[in-house]
């Protein structure tokens, strides 16, 4: 029977609600008698709950799992603040009247307008007697004047505060007076299980210790009353009942020692188990450890599928998926039984038996309908596959299981651009999926080959990567012809299974175009692509400007403008013309037939495909020296104060940036001179064809490093007027300020080398700090923004059902079925 819950009202525990709450009046501290059975009336006593299998509640004779546990109770000898409420209880004593004890509410009567005074008025409006001044000293001390209040005081006081006045003052969830505590509830045994340890030994639950605590100090305040004890020694105990009860609810406050267990360990209070990362909301149900999981470290395998994930073998023998077994699938359960791949069965009544070799061939003969098999996971099984930090929705996509040896899950090397991962020690998590309908669900919604388009800008977030892409590019050079033969072993290596065009010499670019379909037709730049300034297209002399036409490759070379991950062309235009199955095959047999024509080619760099001819370093040298003669130009004009200045800069600004422009004018030129220069070798090939690297690194490396900047200015902190010891005070000089002249090549000098080792360190902290910042930000946008929903008519609405947005996204479109974020209509008419 389903029942809507109308309301949820929150509000103190009286004592005599904790009074009927309660089962059991906890009067022992000891918790077990000398055989290990709890001692009745302790706070482990057995009317409390069950935490042992095979034991029944001794209240509701509940077992595990079924009882809920119940509460107890224990009165107090003296009253103790709730520390948690101690503002509430300061801004009632500094409104209450110490003499009527009515709220110092103006006006005094006949209104209903509630307002406290803004101040504390030093008279009360009712009995016009005079106030005291009340102070509070953390964590839960209060003073009248210099008069220590103590809790029964206090408790007094809020008793004769009348509810007229409380209504006035909107002081809901019960009376003022069950903020200071006389009875105190024991939670139940089941919130605060204890654990068995390997000698038969009993560990205790952090809270169950305070409570120990609370209980014995209570008990000893109470012989002390009751044989007319001192009264320091009542009130030490008093303030020590205060301390635990304080420390149990909040193990971290202000001004209080911390609570410890005696190893030294800070015992976890109530709130310790319910904040912040660790604690029961975050930890325990907005996210939680799941069964059917698992984790290891991934390595590459460019022959998987992308939508496939090489799962060990031990993983598959220890995962499993239920079966459910039914008349028609018999003779496959059976088949399952023999290759020893079901672990468990579940009986119709619930039961679960582990299948062993001992009772394999009677389970078989007991298997029937509406029994589940619980199978190993196989070949072609759906499973979940995530790297964390998942920080979008392709962090986690549905892949095909591949059962492989080793210990490592393998994924395709064009997979990693949407988890962001790659194979330095990376671990990912793979959830196998228990229902059908979570798989058919993760299959049509969540599977790799329909994420290749962002929903973040548009375009394919899935492409070719690295060796992949310069094995394209080098195959579709104008120059690159096979032979029937190579080409059928190229094929071959690839595990690839197609038809040859009849003819003994096969272009590259042919091979490429047997892998497309033929209704393709686009023309774009190649990333090699030179952008002189008048596009001759077709008659590219570089072969930068792509064109295919019925899916024939007749210009231009395949790179990473075509085929990468973000900026993919070619398949971006294959994800609108055709099905995502298609895209898949497309981008598996490309990237093998990349992979295995670079490794038919052979592919390799060294320290001498940077070197230069003298002709060329010297004028590299001239061009720096030119650069450096620049800057010292204009320190010369600064000092004689002819330097020009610059818009909205100081004098020294304005030197600071002529400075950087000059010398980074320099480098560029030699950028250009290694660029037309450098003989054409696989350095070349990864920056032209976008697999990896620029111009930049290959210039860094062969010719000048450039200017070291740190926050995008030179170098200036060090010592005083000078950036270290060797250096004149006042030297403005390139050299000083963190100008490297030279290659990686030529080696650093030891400034130098300091110089790039604080860039470094600022690269390194600067991604810390940004990842730490952005990973919160994001946090406090998702719990802003979890409740807006885009509805029928393409509005943003929120839970209150208020509109955020008339149209989702200002525009209306949804970017994973845009091109870039834009709708090209007129293309598809």
């Amino acid at each position: 029977m389903m029942h809507r819950i109308k309301r949820i009202a929150f509000g103190l525990l009286s004592p005599e609600t904790i009074r009927s709450l309660a089962r059991v009046r906890v009067v022992s501290s000891d918790l077990y008698d000398a055989d290990g059975y709890p001692v009745e009336g302790g706070v482990m006593d057995p009317r409390l709950g069950v935490i042992d299998p095979g034991l029944h509640c001794r209240t509701c004779g509940g077992g595990i799992g079924e009882c809920n546990g119940h509460f107890g109770y224990l009165e107090l000898a003296k009253p103790v603040i709730n520390v948690l409420y101690t503002k509430t209880i300061y801004q009632l004593l500094k409104y209450t009247c110490r003499s009527c004890n009515r709220i110092l509410i103006v006006p005094p009567d006949g209104s209903e307008e509630k307002k406290l005074a803004a101040t504390v008025p030093s008279k009360c409006p009712h009995c016009n007697k005079p106030q005291k001044k009340i102070s509070f000293v953390k964590p839960y001390t209060y003073y009248e004047d210099k008069t220590e209040l103590d809790p029964l005081t206090i408790r007094e006081r809020f008793e004769k505060i009348p509810d007229k006045d409380l209504k006035r003052i909107s002081f809901r969830g019960g009376r003022p007076e069950c903020l200071i505590l006389t009875l105190f509830p024991i939670p139940p045994v089941t919130m605060r299980p204890s654990i068995t340890l390997e000698g038969g030994e009993r560990s205790e639950d952090d809270l169950t210790h305070k409570l120990v605590d609370i209980v014995r100090i209570n008990q000893s305040l109470k012989e002390n009353i009751d044989i007319g004890a001192p009264e320091f020694i009542l009130n030490d105990l008093w303030e020590l009942v205060q301390y635990h009860i304080s420390t149990y609810f909040d193990n971290e406050l202000t001004g209080v020692p911390l609570a410890r267990h005696r190893s030294g360990r800070p015992l976890k209070g109530l709130i310790q188990r319910l904040k912040a990362k660790e604690g029961r909301i975050r930890g325990n149900l907005l996210g939680k450890r799941v069964n059917f999981s698992s984790r290891t470290v991934i390595s590459p395998d460019p022959r998987l599928s992308i939508n496939k994930v090489g799962v060990p073998v031990m993983v598959a023998e220890e995962l499993t998926i239920p079966e459910n077994v039914t008349s028609d699938n018999e003779k496959y359960i059976k088949e399952l039984f023999k290759q020893n791949r079901v672990n468990y069965v579940v009986r119709p009544d619930g039961r679960r038996i582990k299948v062993t070799e001992n009772n394999k061939k009677d389970v078989l003969e007991a298997i029937g309908p509406e029994w589940v098999v619980e199978r190993q996971l196989m070949d072609g099984d759906i499973v979940l596959f995530n790297r964390q930090p998942s920080l979008h929705r392709m962090s986690i996509m549905a892949h095909r299981v591949k059962v492989m040896p080793y210990k490592t899950f393998r994924i395709n090397p064009s997979v990693c651009p949407p988890y962001n991962a790659d194979f330095d020690g990376d671990e990912m998590n793979l959830h196998a999926l228990q229902n059908e309908e979570a798989r058919t669900e993760a299959a049509y919604l969540m599977e790799v080959h329909r994420n290749i388009i962002s929903p973040k800008f548009g375009g394919p977030v899935i492409g070719l990567d690295l060796d992949q892409i310069s094995g394209v590019y080098l195959l579709t050079h104008p120059d690159t012809v096979l032979s029937r033969e190579e080409a059928s072993q190229l094929f071959a290596d690839a595990g690839i299974d197609i038809d040859l065009p009849d003819k003994d010499a096969i272009a590259g670019k042919e091979i490429v175009s047997l892998l497309l379909p033929d209704n393709i037709n686009i023309e774009f730049k190649a990333n090699c692509c030179k952008n002189c300034d008048e596009c001759d297209k077709d008659n590219c002399p570089h072969d930068g400007w792509v064109s295919i036409k019925n899916g024939k490759v007749l210009k231009g070379r395949i790179d990473a403008a075509a085929i990468g991950a973000m900026k993919g062309k070619l398949i971006n235009k294959l994800i609108r013309m055709s099905d995502p199955e298609t895209v898949r095959v497309f981008i598996d047999t490309l990237g093998r037939i990349g992979t295995a024509f670079i490794m038919r080619r052979g592919f390799s760099l060294g320290t001498s495909d940077l070197d230069l001819s003298p002709e060329v370093d010297n004028r590299i040298k001239k061009e720096i020296e030119k650069a450096e003669q620049e800057s010292n130009d204009l320190i010369e004009q600064f000092n004689s104060g002819e330097l020009k200045i610059l818009p909205g800069m100081t004098p020294k600004e304005s030197l600071e940036a002529q400075i950087l422009n000059a010398l980074a004018s320099g480098v560029s030129r030699v950028s250009d001179i290694v660029t037309e220069n450098m003989p054409y070798n696989d350095i070349k090939v990864m920056y032209e064809s976008g697999a990896k690297g620029s111009v930049v690194n290959t210039s860094q490396m062969a010719a000048v490093v450039g200017q070291e900047t740190i926050l995008g200015k030179r170098i200036k902190r060090g010592y005083l007027n000078r950036t270290l010891p060797h250096i004149w005070p006042g030297d403005l000089s390139p050299a000083s300020r963190g100008f490297v002249r030279v290659g990686f090549k030529h080696g650093l000098n030891p400034f130098e080398l300091f110089w790039n080792i604080m860039n470094g360190r600022e690269g390194l902290m600067d991604k810390s700090l940004r990842t730490r910042k952005s990973g919160y930000m994001q946090r406090r946008l998702v719990n802003a923004l979890q409740d807006l929903k885009v509805y029928d008519d393409a509005s943003v609405r929120n839970s209150a059902g208020q509109i955020i947005q008339f149209i989702a996204g200002e525009d209306g479109i949804d970017p994973s079925k845009s091109e870039w974020g834009t709708v090209r209509w007129k293309e598809h008419i």
